[in-house]
């Protein structure tokens, strides 16, 4: 077992955010621990201790590692090659490996679990667990394919693509992708789940929610230079609000005298 790892922090957060207990399903492998849905039994993570020049990492030794299931089409924009790396035992297509060594803090690794066990999640389920802490979210908005500014001068509330497990309450930043690049529009989800059939070749929907408009950015507050600093170098699909970058906007909003 290394010392120097989060890996016990995992555990503890998988037991008390999803009542999750661990599966230690190898005996030549005792140090690989799966996490998995209760009702589907699929797994959603899986730590190991790995040597490090397995990984390509330099140094000698063993590393505790987690991987964790996400968007294909994320999967690119997460990788760094030091930190967050391509899965190790699971496809490389959909998941990743992220060392659990301290080099990604432990709320990035919170948030990127949250969306494995999202992902991995059994819909249909009546019994799957559900969420109530609220939590906040990025959403890409397309101004090819949605006019914003016009749709919320008609109105505070509008209807969404229903994205990831969103709850009423959630906080949803809308990030207006080029040639604006930047989060616009601060919004909470005042209802969700409704049956919602649309396909225009570009946008396809089954169900959707109602969001309201709270506070709409300036253009430099919230761009991508300034995403950046907090480790988000593009928006391509639903992204879980990091802590740090949570206080960033609590700020910005405060001094403008929004909540």
């Amino acid at each position: 077992m290394n010392k120097n790892s989060f890996r016990d922090d995992v555990l503890q957060y998988a037991a008390s955010q999803y009542g999750t207990t661990a599966e230690y399903l190898w005996l030549k492998a005792p140090g690989y621990a799966v996490l998995r849905h209760k009702d589907s039994k699929k797994w959603y993570a899986l730590i190991m201790d790995v040597k490090r020049e397995k990984l390509g990492l330099s140094g000698d030794g063993t590393v505790d590692i987690l991987e964790l299931k996400c968007n294909p089409v994320m999967v690119f924009s997460l990788l760094d090659g030091k930190d967050i790396l391509p899965a190790y035992r699971m496809q490389r297509r959909n998941w990743i490996t992220v060392l659990l060594d301290g080099s990604v803090e432990k709320d990035v690794i919170f948030a990127l679990l949250n969306m494995s066990f999202d992902i991995t999640a059994n819909r249909k389920s009546k019994k799957a667990p559900r969420r109530f802490v609220n939590r906040e979210w990025i959403l890409p908005a397309n101004p090819k394919f949605f006019d914003l500014e016009n749709a919320l001068a008609g109105s505070d509330t509008i209807l969404w693509k229903q994205s990831s497990n969103i709850i009423v309450g959630d906080i949803i930043y809308l990030y207006v992708a080029a040639p604006v690049s930047a989060i616009q529009y601060k919004c909470k989800a005042v209802e969700v789940d409704i049956p919602y059939q649309y396909d225009d070749g570009k946008i396809h929907m089954n169900r959707a929610m109602k969001i309201q408009f709270l506070h709409r950015f300036q253009q430099d507050q919230l761009n991508l230079k300034k995403l950046g600093e907090f480790g988000i170098f593009a928006v391509r699909g639903p992204r879980s609000v990091l802590n740090s970058l949570h206080y960033e906007i609590k700020t910005i909003c405060d001094k403008e005298g929004e909540n």
